[in-house]
């Protein structure tokens, strides 16, 4: 037998949740058959087989966050994967019987552990209780399937402290994996921000604002290189390019989403405007493939469709910059512009 584990997905992921599988403990199935969904910050990626063989054991349930490395299942090949398996031990039921001429079992001071490890619950959601000192017994799960949650769990351990009784939700996928990028992000960059208005007076009209942006992103990268680079702090170095990857922040329901447009200065105006529309609605969609979510040099964020006119962005390592518009004003018209930069790697 083998065990499969979750794959480096690429771009410094670390987890993954599973959304689903498509298999089941027993199923046999062929080499690249799509195995489990699972998703990051990036996408919904399907991870198919390895190899053909019989499905001994699934480790992880949906909604499990399951780090890049640990085991997902384990699968059995040749001839002894036809054999089937059988989960459990046989002989537990034999010395589960009394043996005391069929009267009422003893009590045992296991009965109370094996009582807590039946109840359904991911082993994740397991640890947490541990953490937090919650007694399982003492959760009411919530669960679609009668499992116990991450949140449950919050529940009681919050009742038990004298916090306020609100609701607790789990921050997943795209959510999750911002927060903790955010974090991390705030955490390492040394921010500085200038605002300012663009003068709109020249322009015969002021639509298709967002291509017209990306078109001025890519002139400014030529006039200012040390905004269009990665910074490698362990190092000491920043790379520069000679091309512009803007990275295009998408808002949805789920979280933001940023899709990168490759290559920005090479794409020719007449067709920038319905590059920019297919990129933006696979994104919010959750169809953008995950190439296109890798490699941004830069960052442009039009928050002034939600409203606002400025604001203190948050720069992501390894990038340096990034650019935020605001809500045109009509008299005079302006564009205000938010440039977020990492002093470290930009004087300012």
């Amino acid at each position: 037998m083998t065990t499969f584990a979750l794959p480096d997905l690429g771009e410094g992921l670390q987890e993954a949740e599973l959304l689903g599988w498509h298999v089941s403990e027993g199923d046999h199935v062929s080499a690249d058959q799509p195995l489990v969904s699972v998703e990051t910050d990036k996408a919904v990626i399907e991870i198919p087989a390895p190899e053909s063989g019989q499905i001994i054991k699934l480790f992880a349930e949906p909604g499990d966050i399951v780090a890049v490395g640990a085991p997902l299942m384990e699968y059995g090949t040749g001839p002894a994967a036809d054999t089937g398996a059988i989960v459990g031990d046989l002989e537990s039921e034999k010395r589960e019987k009394p043996d005391d001429g069929g009267g009422p079992p003893k009590a045992r001071a296991s009965d109370r552990r094996t009582a807590a490890d039946r109840i359904s619950v991911a082993p994740a959601v397991r640890r947490l209780a541990k953490e937090l000192g919650v007694d399982l017994l003492t959760v009411e799960p919530t669960g679609i399937r009668g499992e116990i949650t991450s949140a449950d769990v919050r529940n009681v351990a919050a009742a038990g402290t004298g916090r306020l009784p609100g609701v607790s939700e789990d921050l997943r996928g795209i959510r999750r994996a911002m927060a903790i990028r955010m974090h991390e992000a705030g955490r390492e960059v040394v921010p500085a921000t200038l605002h300012d208005d663009a003068d709109l007076g020249a322009w015969a009209d002021m639509t298709r604002l967002l291509p017209r942006a990306v078109q001025a992103l890519v002139e400014a990268a030529k006039a200012e290189p040390s905004l269009n680079v990665w910074y490698d702090r362990e190092n000491q170095t920043r790379t520069l390019f000679d091309f512009v990857n803007i990275g295009i922040a998408v808002d949805t329901p789920d979280g933001l989403i940023v899709p990168v447009l490759k290559d920005a200065g090479s794409i020719p105006p007449e067709t920038l405007p319905e590059r920019l529309e297919t990129l933006i609605k696979d994104a919010r969609e959750r169809r953008v493939q995950p190439d296109d979510l890798r490699n941004a040099t830069i960052t442009l964020s039009n928050f002034g469709v939600l409203g606002g006119r400025y604001a203190n962005l948050v720069v992501v390592p390894p990038q340096v910059a990034i650019l935020g518009i605001g809500r045109a004003g009509k008299s005079p018209p302006s564009l205000p512009l938010s440039l977020t930069m990492d002093h470290r790697a930009v004087s300012g």
